[in-house]
């Protein structure tokens, strides 16, 4: 079995062949599993909202959430781009929409000190903890 890092270079290795011309077609790498109820909260949208402004059913949509269907490779795709820029997908779909479509989403950056190094987090709620001595700990 090949190491990670010998995975990387591969795939290093193919990009930069096809980018230069010695190599025909490219595979995009579809992930196996997506979170589509995490999706849909980071974006702040009821199953129907992101159901209607994405064209998914929401039929669909209950089932993924719920563990009983897996999306398919397309619709793992498009749930994939959706997460990582869903305004390319909104101003694809329908640019008159894109304004209104996210409502108060607004992602936030908190900063905390993790084991003495300062670390940034995007969309942190805060939550409160106990240690083994009894203490309050705010994470």
């Amino acid at each position: 079995m090949k190491t990670q890092f010998e995975q990387m270079m591969r795939g290093l290795n193919d990009v930069e062949a096809f980018l230069a011309g010695e190599q025909e077609g490219f595979k995009a790498h579809v992930p196996q599993d997506v979170d589509v109820k995490a999706i849909r909260h980071r974006l702040g949208m009821t199953q129907a909202r992101f159901s209607d402004t994405f064209g998914f059913s929401l039929d669909a949509i209950k089932h993924w959430e719920g563990g009983r269907r897996t999306p398919e490779a397309s619709a793992r795709t498009l749930l994939t781009v959706i997460d990582r820029n869903p305004a390319a997908v909104l101003t694809a779909l329908n640019p008159a929409a894109f304004a209104g479509a996210v409502g108060p989403f607004k992602p936030s950056t908190v900063h905390m000190r993790v084991h003495g190094q300062r670390q940034a987090s995007r969309s942190v709620t805060r939550q409160t903890a106990h240690s083994a001595g009894g203490k309050r700990i705010r994470k």
